[in-house]
């Protein structure tokens, strides 16, 4: 015997409890330790490794606070405080993210059973925050790898993809946005590869750069206007007299309900038209698919409400008893209004809006993708027509723009159809044929990166869920890289894959040498960066400058000065 030693670890099936542990050598000098305690807990750690896969699990799958992680636990005779739980978090993306690196050849064989992988490229930021950058095969589904970028520049996305490269070979294609510096760093790395774009992004791409003139107009004028806030101001002024017309309100939504208009519904007094119509012209969200600008035009949508109101009130507005307080509440309004309807600088603006409008929403058709009649928002992957159709129906929409002079003889015209020129080869992916150990596979590439998008969003909308707060920027710049690896654990093959014959994840980890997780731990706040506690106190003094000012104008007097007492 070495040694015995004794020390307190928390389990989720035992709770905390004092592990008691003799330490064994043989002759030449070798440490035995306990393997069935190194199977609960990692060396000299106090938490088991089914705390830290609940913990884990907890923070990024189903997105609890801290709050009530501490909670759930201490019912159980578990108590973790809130730094704890952090720390937990970050281990268990650690353990994953080797376990995933040591799965990389079998996963690397799986996609080749596939036929091979398409591999996917995007990156999120918020504010000034870095870029998380991740690669994922489109056709396993699987999070292949991620990288923190100060940017989306080409240098530092092509050592990214060279990686990749190295651990999984090329990939049969590659799908991505727009963006310059991916364009560069693709073209680098994957440079016989067929490269395609995502049609959504490209088309509102060439949707901002056609209406963004015309658009950005109209909500500058209206903001000029200060048009809502008067309109905000009259609806909360007619609040008051909305009580008399209750009944009246009550019958006219079960005959609008019903669908029904007869002549005995009852006449809306003036109140009860001006105040719906006003909350009508602000309800533009029933308007929108939810594809977002240029898709989407919220703001000239609420222009065009607003002259339908103009032309209500000189309709109605002038009712028998024109002296009436109610009457005037329309009136009130008219001289706001006339100034926007009359303002020539918003007529030009729609005027150009509904034509290029027009425009782009053929090319939406002609590319069958957020087609204007759409309702799937951002989740739109298109329709299914084959791509040889697609093409065929571009094609057609080209030839009827430049064949119009008048349209073509317009700069955005011709600049939306160079933009399609450009981009011609990498918009129209022909069925590839590779070979595989199932024989020949025919792979279709996804016409949008939104497996992507829609992982981002997600990944979002759960952190903000956990933290309460709308701004990622504070999240994304302490987190570890490796958080998206999460999302392949919602993927039964790749699971098994990670498992290695391991029944458990708690299993799988325990195979891990703690050293590597400690390692890599350290390797991401010096990459990153960690400020010490007592520093932190220091940095959150509100006279701070003074302070320092006063120690290093006396540091010339005074060589043992320090810096705080």
């Amino acid at each position: 015997m070495l040694k015995s030693q004794k020390r307190t670890v928390a389990t989720l099936d035992i709770g905390a409890f004092y592990a008691k542990e003799t330490v064994l050598y043989d002759s030449d000098g070798n440490a035995y330790h306990s393997q069935e305690l190194r199977e609960l807990v990692p060396y000299r750690c106090t938490f088991g490794y089914d705390v830290i896969v609940y913990v884990g699990y907890a923070l990024f799958i189903h997105c609890h606070s801290e709050k009530q992680i501490i909670e759930s636990q201490s019912r159980i005779n578990v108590y973790i405080s809130q730094r704890e739980i952090g720390f937990l978090g970050q281990k268990f993306i650690t353990y994953l993210a080797i376990a995933h690196h040591q799965s990389r050849h079998r996963l690397k064989a799986h996609m080749l059973s596939n036929g091979g992988y398409i591999l996917h490229m995007d990156g999120t930021c918020e504010g000034d925050s870095p870029h998380l950058f991740t690669g994922m095969d489109g056709i396993a589904q699987i999070v292949l790898d991620n990288v923190k970028l100060p940017s989306e520049k080409a240098e530092m996305i092509i050592a990214f993809l060279r990686k990749i490269q190295k651990q999984y070979g090329d990939p049969v294609a590659l799908v991505h946005d727009m963006g310059r510096g991916i364009l560069s760093a693709v073209k680098a790395v994957f440079k016989d590869t067929p490269d395609y774009i995502c049609h959504f992004h490209f088309l509102r791409d060439i949707g901002k750069d056609l209406m963004e003139p015309e658009y950005s107009k109209i909500r500058s004028r209206l903001k000029k206007h200060k048009i809502r806030s008067v309109l905000r101001r009259k609806a909360k002024a007619l609040e008051k007299h909305m009580s008399q017309d209750e009944k009246t309100i009550i019958q006219w939504l079960h005959e609008f309900e019903n669908d029904l208009m007869i002549s005995s519904i009852p006449k809306p007094l003036p109140v009860t038209a001006a105040y719906a119509m006003i909350h009508w012209v602000f309800e533009t969200s029933g308007h929108s698919a939810g594809y977002g600008f240029p898709f989407d035009c919220p703001h000239w949508t609420f222009y065009k409400r607003l002259k339908v109101l103009h032309a209500f009130i000189c309709k109605y507005g002038a009712m028998k008893d024109c002296r009436s307080k109610y009457n005037k509440s329309f009136f009130i309004l008219l001289s706001h209004l006339a100034r926007i309807v009359e303002d020539q600088q918003l007529i030009r603006a729609s005027s150009g809006m509904e034509t290029k409008s027009e425009v782009f929403n053929k090319l939406r058709k002609a590319l069958s993708i957020a087609e204007p009649e759409g309702k799937k928002g951002l989740n739109d992957d298109g329709l299914e027509p084959d791509i040889k159709s697609i093409e065929d129906s571009v094609k057609d929409f080209r030839k009827k723009i430049t064949g119009d002079k008048n349209l073509y003889g317009q700069d955005a015209y011709k600049g939306m159809i160079k933009q399609i020129d450009k981009y011609w080869e990498k918009l129209f992916a022909d069925p590839i044929i590779v070979n595989s150990e199932k024989g020949e596979i025919t792979l279709q590439p996804q016409r949008t990166n939104n497996i992507l998008e829609r992982f981002f969003r997600d990944f979002k909308r759960g952190h903000r869920k956990k933290s309460g707060t709308i701004s990622l920027s504070k999240i994304l710049k302490s987190m570890l890289a490796d958080i998206p690896l999460v999302k392949n654990l919602e993927n039964l093959e790749y699971v098994r894959i990670l498992l290695d014959g391991c029944s458990t994840l708690e299993e799988r980890f325990s195979r891990i040498d703690n050293k590597l997780v400690l390692e890599k731990l350290k390797k991401e706040r010096d990459k990153y960066g960690t400020m010490s506690p007592e520093l932190k106190k220091i940095v959150r003094l509100s006279d701070l400058p003074s302070r320092l000012e006063a120690i290093l104008g006396d540091s010339k007097n005074n060589s043992n000065g320090y810096l705080l007492p």
